[in-house]
């Protein structure tokens, strides 16, 4: 089962998207429909079907995020995680062989394809992470075997509260 988390940043950006497909391009699209169904023969129109195509995966993802939104637990930074990886850290680890890795601890709903530098909390790495501090090492079980790092650096978002 998937971690509930979110960061306030992540949550943002899901109830944005959700706005943008319900109240912008939902309707856009849904004129299109109907006016390419006033045409006629909609088995041989191409902008009704594609349209149509369109509109049947925008509420599919409306309807995916207006059940996941109210199920996600925002986590906004507090004090008392300075100094060791907690959800939401942005941490910079590397290993004996010179190897630097940086990236930002976060819930799964918030991996994206453009997301290179999130991994998720679920992750073992992620895990093998959690309450640990600078130049503290650590060991990852990995498939191809034991990896060992060691913690360079912690950072945490503070502006951004939802």
């Amino acid at each position: 089962m998937k971690t509930k988390l979110i960061t306030p940043e992540g949550y943002k950006k899901l109830h944005d998207e959700h706005d943008l497909l319900w109240y912008t391009e939902r309707p856009a699209i849904t004129k299109v429909v109907t006016w390419a169904a006033s045409l006629g023969d909609r088995s041989e129109n191409a902008d009704y079907q594609y349209n149509k195509r369109k509109l049947r995966e925008i509420d599919r993802r409306v309807r995916f995020l207006r059940k996941l939104l109210p199920e996600l637990k925002v986590v906004n930074y507090s004090p008392q995680q300075e100094g060791k990886v907690f959800f939401g850290a942005f941490v910079t680890i590397e290993n004996e062989q010179g190897e630097i890795k940086s990236f930002r601890i976060v819930g799964p709903e918030e991996i994206y394809n453009d997301a290179k530098d999130y991994i998720s909390i679920d992750s073992p790495m992620a895990r093998a992470l959690l309450k640990k501090s600078v130049d503290e090492d650590f060991d990852v079980v990995t498939p191809s075997g034991i990896k060992s790092w060691f913690i360079t650096d912690i950072k945490y978002s503070k502006e951004f509260r939802f």
